[in-house]
């Protein structure tokens, strides 16, 4: 029974298990790992216990809470360090606990599989924690979705992805909130925008940044015919307002009255707000607030926020051509097929890893395919 990846810790290493004939690590539904599944990801609890001391000792200072931003970002880091030191020491002591279980008695199959179900889970989270580096990971996210090739389709699509991420963020104990959702002709969304609010969110929805296929037989064709649909998946950090200067005359401001279910405020007054950053053509909007001041406001950050993400995303597509590595931008190849017909088949084309049941990944499981990326960039497989 093997423990993959390995998670080195300063104390020592995860990963060496007596092996067993039979395999304790059943799915429920047919998926394949990536190659590089056996990479060893460091974490160190020693240098995470001694960072915790030096931000209580700087907590701790005469005059800590002068400086509010820089105080509260202290604080934050605190909280991130001391949940990821009592992630690890909890992890600690069920392996040991299972070792000890497997030691008594080898042939208890279903107590160790209980009792190890979630150390897995730990575990992945704890590898995952050490996979970011970037900086903004740590942070927020705004998530913009928009429709791309495929006609009605293709907004169908985009209001299925929306749906995903919400079940998706439901299941992980984010907190998500849709900025705006601008429905399609005949059906679905032309675009929407959504922020995520939970640890490492940033980091984490890199790994969905692209563009996404889907194959299935259209609701929306009346012979049901197979047709192919297309939507662009867009993350961006979520910035504090004053992070980014941008200059008023490239902008192009301008109001409009909110679509769709908002309530009689929303639906009878042009409270609703689209910028567009000419130089670049980013175009934000938002229309979730009660004025148009404060639509205006939050439109803003996500401009700003989508700016930076612009530029992180030419950086690293000019890295993917220095190393010869894989770079699925947007406009480009799909990153991830949803195939629906003639089979059923969600395969990520960055990692290769790939899971049978459709139906879950689109209600929310989306953790594998995250998981895979994440190791995949940290080998520098991709960017």
């Amino acid at each position: 029974m093997g423990l993959t990846p390995a998670v080195r810790f300063g104390v020592g290493t995860i990963g060496a298990w007596p092996t067993n004939k039979h395999n304790l690590w059943r799915r429920s539904s047919r998926r394949s790992d990536p190659a590089w599944r056996g990479s060893v990801i460091t974490f160190d609890p020693l240098a995470l216990a001694e960072r915790r001391t030096q931000l209580e000792q700087e907590m701790g200072a005469p005059g800590f809470w002068d400086d509010q931003e820089h105080a509260a970002a202290i604080s934050t880091e605190h909280s991130r360090v001391q949940r990821k030191l009592d992630r690890y020491e909890q992890l600690m002591r069920d392996y040991e606990d299972a070792r000890e279980l497997y030691s008594m008695d080898g042939g208890m199959e279903a107590e160790i599989v209980e009792s190890i179900a979630p150390l897995k889970r730990e575990l992945d989270l704890l590898e995952e924690e050490a996979l970011f580096s970037g900086e903004y990971d740590a942070g927020d996210a705004v998530v913009t979705l928009q429709s791309d090739v495929g006609g009605t389709d293709a907004q169908d699509f985009t209001e299925m992805l929306l749906r995903m991420y919400e079940r998706w963020a439901q299941h992980r104990g984010f907190k998500i909130d849709v900025v705006e959702a601008s429905p399609g002709e005949e059906a679905g969304l032309k675009s929407a925008t959504f922020t995520i609010g939970g640890e490492n969110a940033y980091g984490i929805l890199r790994a969905e940044r692209g563009k996404h296929r889907l194959v299935r037989q259209s609701p929306f064709d009346q012979a049901h015919r197979r047709h192919t649909s297309f939507a662009q998946v867009i993350p961006s950090p979520l910035l504090a307002q004053d992070n980014v200067e941008i200059d008023e005359g490239d902008l192009r401001i301008d109001t409009y009255r909110a679509q769709g279910a908002g309530g009689q405020h929303v639906n009878k007054t042009d409270s609703a707000v689209r910028i567009t950053h000419l130089p670049t053509g980013v175009v934000v909007q938002c229309q979730n607030e009660r004025s148009q001041t404060a639509n205006k406001q939050t439109a803003m950050r996500i401009l700003k926020s989508r700016l930076v993400e612009l530029a992180e995303e030419e950086r690293e597509d000019e890295l993917a051509k220095e190393r010869g590595v894989v770079s699925m931008g947007f406009g480009g190849n799909p990153i991830r097929s949803y195939v629906l017909h003639p089979y059923q088949l969600v395969k990520d084309h960055r990692t290769d890893f790939e899971v049978g049941n459709a139906q879950g990944v689109l209600d929310g499981e989306l953790d594998g395919f995250i998981h895979a990326y994440l190791l995949a960039r940290a080998a520098g497989k991709v960017v």
